[in-house]
């Protein structure tokens, strides 16, 4: 079972729900930002998105150990990544989707 402030601060990190991350994941923008091991491969976020997708549908008590790790890792990255918003409209910006691929739409409310 995952640390109950971790779970929190996951729950709070991650703003999208699994159906709106799953239809983002499938989206040309989704894939088309993120740092990826090799022509072709799939970016680090886009498997961090599916991995939540994952979390988000697995009951509290059923989470393992990794999940909670990755669970520690998305609440870093959303952390990081929003204290780096670039000023203006950021709708359309690499920098909003690589945080959707992370399960954080800064745009909803």
């Amino acid at each position: 079972m995952a640390d109950s402030d971790v779970y929190a601060e996951f729950r709070d990190a991650v703003n999208m729900t699994p159906a709106e991350l799953r239809a983002w994941l499938d989206s040309d923008e989704s894939q088309a930002v993120g740092q990826k091991s090799s022509a072709g491969a799939e970016s680090v976020g886009h498997d961090s998105g599916r991995k939540i997708v994952k979390i988000l549908g697995t009951k509290k008590a059923d989470l393992t150990d990794s999940d909670e790790e990755h669970m520690r890792k998305v609440v870093g990255y959303v952390h990081r990544h929003l204290a780096q918003r670039p000023d203006g409209d950021v709708r359309d910006t690499r920098w909003r989707h690589s945080l959707m691929n992370w399960g954080h739409d800064p745009l909803k409310k």
